[in-house]
């Protein structure tokens, strides 16, 4: 190569720095817009997930980050239709991204299922890890903001949810379960290492998760997955762990009762006063079922009861999750 062929190299090799310097360029992958799929192999197994990024996804501006984990025998494509595709949508509205992973089936399990700590017999896949390899992913090839990482799941996988409280602390904001108590051997052991925002989203006529607490049933009602606590006593757990104010008392209302026909009513109560910023809200569903409110009915109620209409679980966690980020 002669010096004038070189002299052009340098200068294009130098442009083509100083390109992905300036502001709007981004040194990550090229992106898929809307839904995709993929996988990554973890602890022996290959491991697959949905994920949405927005329409306006350009790279220039940092996106929180959503993972909504399904229930038990369910599927990362089931829990899109069980929510309407809402997280998907208010992604569009609110710039954010979502993931919807995928969890295992074994011999020892019944469907697909989370290993989420009540019962490993029922499933041993290391899924704190897959999850916390998948956040990885993501952050190397989108542009995430790793302070508003948060987690929401439906039975199964919001028990797995309150288990990345105690072992992804360090990286998961807030977290909003939905048909959940929370298993009796963890009333001693902390919710989490450092303080996180919880919203337990509940119905008191829940066959699966029983509002007074005792032992739970898998889908199938073959076996016991272990003695849970009431609804109350679970939310007494968390506000200790986090240290809500006990005075003043918690901030209750009742939500309008805009589907009179659906044989709910919804009310909630907030405890605030937490460490760090953090916020505990409980959401009784008087009447609900083990469903996702504003969701898809997706057995009949004489199985899993009602579907509290009243209001859409989707805009009510996102809401929540946007008040709060790691760096409160």
């Amino acid at each position: 190569m002669d010096n004038r062929s070189k002299i052009i190299a340098l200068a294009l090799l130098f442009a083509a720095i100083a390109m992905l310097s300036l502001p709007g360029c981004s040194n990550k992958t090229a992106v898929t817009t809307g839904l995709s799929s993929g996988s990554i192999t973890w602890d022996g197994l290959e491991r697959t997930y949905l994920v949405y990024v927005p329409y306006s996804y350009d790279g220039t501006q940092s996106m929180p980050l959503v993972i909504v984990l399904h229930g038990g025998g369910g599927t990362a494509q089931g829990m899109i239709d069980l929510t309407y595709k809402g997280f998907n949508n208010l992604a569009e509205e609110d710039n954010f991204v979502v993931v919807y992973p995928q969890g295992t089936s074994s011999s020892a399990a019944i469907g697909t299922r989370w290993n989420d700590g009540r019962n490993e017999e029922y499933c041993q896949a290391d899924d704190v890890g897959f999850i916390s390899t998948l956040i990885d992913r993501l952050e190397q090839t989108l542009d995430i903001d790793t302070d508003r990482v948060y987690a929401t799941g439906i039975s199964n996988g919001a028990h797995m949810c309150m288990r990345l409280t105690r072992e992804l602390s360090d990286r998961i904001a807030a977290v909003a379960a939905v048909a959940y108590s929370m298993q009796e051997k963890y009333a001693s052991t902390p919710v989490s290492t450092e303080p996180v925002s919880v919203l337990v989203m509940t119905g008191t006529e829940d066959p699966f998760t029983p509002w007074e607490g005792g032992e739970t049933p898998d889908a199938t009602g073959e076996r016991m997955l272990g003695m849970i606590l009431s609804a109350p006593e679970t939310i007494d757990v968390i506000i200790a762990d986090d240290n809500c104010s006990s005075t003043p008392p918690p901030a209750v209302a009742w939500e309008t009762d805009t589907a009179p026909l659906d044989g709910t009513r919804v009310r909630t109560e907030t405890y605030s006063g937490c460490s760090d910023g953090t916020e505990v809200i409980l959401y009784a569903i008087d009447g609900g079922g083990h469903t996702w409110p504003g969701g898809w009915q997706y057995l009949p109620e004489i199985v899993i009861g009602r579907t509290s209409m009243d209001i859409d679980a989707n805009e009510v966690i996102w809401d929540f999750f946007q008040r709060h980020s790691k760096q409160q």
